[in-house]
């Protein structure tokens, strides 16, 4: 997995539930039957729909890998159907709750963590990452390694540039506690503490619904798809599509302009 290049945080997870399924059927990998592989999976009804087909795809990745090193003549998870992924939809904080949001009593690095999100579109794993190495005052931008490695420039909102003048120039903006010196946060605590932040102020989402709003208001503001795309780091602009759909309120207004007299 490292060779391929896999994000630190993908491979524990993918072992993480490698151990959790093990643990629970007590199957040896080698001889495990595709009907205990089935029981396992209907055993945690909890899971949502994209977390059990991602869960899937982790076991099916794990057995493909069995097979081709030779640890057994067969792939079980052939055998077996993976639950369809859910149309995705954007879930983006409302206007009103990110102002609620922003007046809410903070300390100053959650702040910069809530506007990094906000108004740069970072994800969790992103925000636990930056330094000060990534930030171009003069160029009002800031360099960001996303899913894969992939890197790009992003440019800074005037807010943010503000911050940014006050923050490390050189090192982590968040580094971990005692217990992991001179190592960054981890993206579960950014996430724990946007978290936090948004039940105080009564918004409901997760952290990732500040990625959303980015997106959303760029393009109802005006923006171009293709500069969203860009601005987001999509690969494919398919993903950034799903942020096109119409609000609401939009839908009610022009259903509201329906005239059934209009012939006459």
């Amino acid at each position: 997995q490292r060779a391929g290049r896999r994000a630190e945080r993908t491979i524990e997870e993918r072992r993480r539930l490698i151990r959790q399924f093990l643990a629970r059927t007590g199957a040896d990998p080698r001889t495990v039957e595709p009907m205990q592989i089935a029981a396992y999976l209907a055993d945690n009804p909890h899971w949502g729909q994209s977390t059990a087909a991602t869960y899937f795809s982790y076991l099916t990745s794990f057995f493909k890998w069995m097979l081709m090193m030779g640890h057994r003549p067969d792939n079980p998870m052939t055998m077996l159907q993976g639950p369809r992924r859910p149309e995705r939809s954007p879930r983006p904080v409302a206007d009103e709750d990110l102002i609620a949001l922003l007046g809410t009593p903070m300390r100053d690095r959650t702040r910069v963590m809530l506007l990094l999100a906000a108004l740069a579109g970072l994800r969790v794993s992103e925000i636990a990452r930056v330094r000060g190495e990534d930030i171009d005052l003069g160029a009002a931008r800031i360099h960001v390694t996303g899913k894969g490695g992939k890197q790009a420039w992003v440019p800074l909102h005037p807010i943010l540039a503000e911050v940014a003048a006050g923050m490390p120039r050189a090192g982590w903006w968040f580094p971990g506690n005692s217990a992991r010196p001179g190592q960054a946060v981890r993206p579960k605590s950014v996430s724990d503490i946007l978290s936090g932040v948004m039940r105080r102020a009564g918004v409901p989402g997760t952290p990732h619904a500040l990625r959303h709003w980015y997106a959303s208001t760029l393009l109802d503001d005006g923006a171009d798809l293709r500069t969203v795309q860009e601005l987001m780091r999509h690969s494919s602009i398919q993903t950034t599509q799903v942020y096109t759909r119409v609000k609401d309120s939009r839908r009610v207004e022009a259903v509201g302009r329906l005239d059934p007299f209009r012939a006459a």
